[in-house]
């Protein structure tokens, strides 16, 4: 499989980029390689500077650069010779596999939707993130910011989705799906959770066992996947990461608290959508980075796309109310 990466796109490019790809090669499974798309002469630098041969990777020389406080949809339809536009044109055309990017994320959800697209039937896509459990396992969160307002059918696709990648990424037979909420009890909670716990009680397509409180998300006894809007996960996500640099703040070193560190995972992938794309912070680090292209073989090597697809076939999701 083939792996993109963009070189350029982060605060600190591309060296952060090209450091992570160098340390990505001795972990990537047999038949995996890396293409690299951004300065050509930058990239083959920094490998010469740490003894890498730059033949180890595929290169796509590109001379413009997406910042990030650019505009995202107009950047990415102006700079069509920049490094994100590039991994996208050739994701889209089947040269690679995934692609993933530390740079403007607006920028790469306008790429997201003028190129790959949404997965027909899937009414939003979402952004997931991994969290550790205190048995040293890992359990999924989504969505963590794209979407902040969402509907009871946005939330039992959200569902599916999370229930396909964690089957595939951590190898999870029956994942239990659960509901974020302020209670157990099914008549608890706004009206979108009481609505979407109704929903999702009659799912056929995931192992819905009901509503989690906050204080079990990194327990790992009832779930493996946790289901909740994007404003909420991102409270949720950004809390936890606090916990992290609390702890290096204090001194402390203590293993739970350090797999909150983003670089431990590396990117957010971008679920519901026709290709494997995984969005990273923009101040990564090279291990953030080796983590991020990761993180995008194993999405591929999933097969999420593809499973989606057969579900939509298959049976019949819950639709809009809007329309």
């Amino acid at each position: 499989m083939k792996i993109g990466l963009d070189t350029m796109g982060g605060d600190f490019a591309p060296k952060n980029e090209v450091l992570g790809a160098i340390e990505a090669l001795s972990e990537l499974r047999e038949g995996s390689s890396i293409t690299l798309f951004g300065d050509e002469s930058l990239i083959k630098a920094i490998c010469a500077e740490n003894n890498v041969d730059s033949s180890r990777f595929e290169i796509v020389h590109t001379t413009e650069i997406i910042g990030m406080h650019d505009h995202p949809a107009k950047a990415f339809a102006q700079k069509t010779d920049s490094s994100m536009v590039a991994g996208f044109k050739a994701l889209s055309s089947g040269m690679i596999d995934g692609f993933a990017s530390p740079g403007n994320t607006g920028a790469m959800m306008a790429g997201v939707m003028y190129t790959v697209g949404t997965i027909e039937g899937i009414l939003r896509p979402c952004i997931s993130c991994f969290y550790p459990l205190v048995e040293g396992d890992w359990g999924l969160l989504l969505d963590v910011g794209l979407n902040a307002d969402c509907k009871p059918e946005n939330l039992y696709q959200y569902a599916m989705l999370g229930s396909l990648y964690v089957k595939g990424a951590l190898n999870i037979e029956n994942p239990r799906v659960a509901l974020l909420n302020i209670g157990e009890e099914k008549s608890k909670g706004n009206l979108l959770m009481k609505a979407a716990h109704a929903m999702m009680s009659e799912s056929k397509h995931f192992n819905f066992v009901g509503n989690i409180e906050g204080n079990e998300i990194f327990t790992g006894k009832k779930a493996d996947v946790v289901v909740c809007d994007g404003f909420t996960g991102n409270v949720v996500l950004k809390m936890a990461e606090s916990f992290y640099h609390l702890a290096v703040t204090q001194g402390m070193e203590i293993d739970f608290f350090s797999k909150l560190n983003y670089e431990s995972y590396g990117g957010t992938p971008v679920l519901g959508i026709n290709a494997p794309v995984i969005i990273g912070h923009g101040s990564s680090s090279p291990k953030a980075i080796k983590n991020m292209i990761l993180i995008t073989e194993k999405m591929i090597d999933a097969k999420l796309v593809e499973k989606v697809k057969d579900i939509i076939k298959q049976t019949a999701l819950p639709e809009n109310t809007d329309k």
